[in-house]
């Protein structure tokens, strides 16, 4: 439950943004419901859920997890998927396995990917707190440029399948520097240097270039783009996978223990600014007139279900995000299991959830 208020100027600006999205000639698209667990009992016909897939270095195994629990269900469709930096990793593998081989495709594509992630260990380990220290750029201690996601991408993702696909539609983010904004790359413009971009660490890894415009991890700037995605899915109900830790009793002290906690806001502030926004606006659409669509002058009920791993993995906020240790992994990947089995039968009963 999001407990912040928010701003009148706020929710203007947010409204402003959605209807940037949504154009004055569109269709009338979903709202949102601040209920996240509200199940409308079982259902035959498909069930259409658009994905927004956080980013968190390896605490993504956790997104795999739920992937990996929902691809098992033959009647959950993804109708898209909005992520920034290992929320996009994950994105591209189902997407990539769902093009080539359906849904058991997108299992083992996921599963080849971890398992590589893993073995090749996260770059640039040893000088870690060098470079979080500011004391060498990547530039510096990485001269070369070795950035073993970029095999890995090139090895197991097939990006032309992704672009000629009917699947899911993508919206990956990426920081443009030149204005500090997000790029939002969709499905057809999806490629190993896009996915490169919206996982750039400056800290470890070289700035990407993308048609003369410099990028940086797109964990800086929508983490991932929760609003575009609200604005542009046809489903009207939109899980969000959160990896990055919000809580921690102990106040950081050493300089790594700093770092790690104002990495940990850079990362995890936007999501929940938005989320508390989009709460926001669903308890005062009533009233906001300037945020109007059809007849009745509002917007249509949306769901929005939030998984978080931090609720679902024990120790996730003492964890390092680095760590690539298959033991982790795959540990983080069952939480994930589990938190996605639960989701799923909470959907076939309805609940109550205070508001």
């Amino acid at each position: 439950m999001l407990r912040r208020t928010i701003s009148d100027r706020v929710l203007k600006s947010i409204g402003k943004r959605m209807l940037k999205f949504i154009g004055k000639d569109a269709a009338p698209m979903p709202f949102w419901r601040s209920s996240t667990q509200s199940g409308q009992g079982a259902s035959k016909k498909p069930f259409r859920v658009s994905l927004a897939l956080q980013g968190g270095g390896s605490f993504g195994a956790f997104t795999w997890g739920v992937l990996d629990r929902l691809l098992e269900e033959d009647d959950v469709v993804f109708d898209a998927i909005s992520c920034a930096s290992a929320g996009t990793v994950n994105a591209v593998a189902l997407a990539s396995g769902l093009a080539l081989g359906g849904r058991e495709g997108a299992r083992a594509k996921l599963a080849e990917v971890w398992r590589k992630i893993s073995a090749s260990g996260a770059p640039g380990m040893a000088t870690l707190p060098i470079a979080s220290y500011g004391l060498l750029s990547a530039s510096q201690w990485n001269m070369f440029d070795i950035n073993p996601l970029r095999t890995i991408l090139n090895d197991e993702i097939d990006f032309a399948a992704i672009r000629e696909s009917d699947g899911p539609q993508l919206l990956i983010a990426a920081t443009r520097l030149s204005d500090s904004r997000a790029r939002i790359f969709s499905r057809d413009e999806v490629s190993a240097e896009v996915v490169l971009a919206s996982a750039c660490l400056p800290r470890l890894n070289h700035t990407v270039v993308i048609d003369d415009e410099a990028y940086w991890d797109g964990g800086y700037a929508a983490n991932p783009p929760l609003i575009p995605l609200v604005t542009q899915s046809k489903a009207r109900d939109f899980l969000v996978v959160q990896i990055v830790p919000t809580r921690g009793a102990k106040v950081p002290v050493s300089a790594e223990e700093i770092g790690a906690r104002l990495l940990r806001l850079q990362f995890g502030s936007g999501l929940l600014e938005d989320l508390d926004a989009l709460q926001s606006l669903q308890a005062k659409r009533r009233k906001t007139r300037w945020l109007a669509q059809g007849k009745d002058g509002e917007l249509s009920d949306i769901k929005l279900h939030l998984l978080a791993a931090e609720e679902c993995h024990e120790g996730l906020a003492e964890a390092s995000p680095l760590s690539t240790d298959w033991n982790f992994i795959t540990a983080l990947k069952e939480s994930g299991r589990a938190a996605a089995e639960q989701w799923l039968q909470s959907q076939k009963a309805p609940q109550t959830v205070s508001a």
